[in-house]
């Protein structure tokens, strides 16, 4: 069932549009996993979808900056957000400097 799910999935990529907010909200929470600490990085739109999430070890810049790269990366570009709403954690302010740098195509 998963190998079919999986094909159609594939299929159906072409023909999905998602219907997106462009407000995001991000955050992170310590989680344990397999009986490890992880951060779990989860970005949600104005609707309460879930854009993408990221697991991490560390709780600083490059892993938000991974993250949101990765949640950007995700998403067709003309669903990128008109802004991004944070918990001020200074991670996210430098991981968001650092992806403006790298791609001036990105609108945050």
């Amino acid at each position: 069932m998963q190998y079919y799910a999986l094909k159609i999935l594939d299929k159906l990529k072409w023909y999905w549009k998602p219907q997106l907010g462009f407000s995001w909200r991000v955050d992170e929470t310590y989680i344990k996993v397999k009986g490890k600490g992880v951060y779990l990085y989860r970005a949600i739109d104005k609707f309460g979808n879930t854009i993408d999430f990221h697991l991490s070890s560390t709780r600083n810049t490059s892993a938000a900056g991974r993250f949101l790269g990765k949640a950007l990366k995700s998403i067709p570009h003309y669903c990128h957000p008109l802004s991004i709403n944070t918990d001020k954690n200074p991670a996210y302010i430098g991981a968001i400097k650092q992806l403006k740098k790298k791609a001036s195509a990105i609108r945050i």
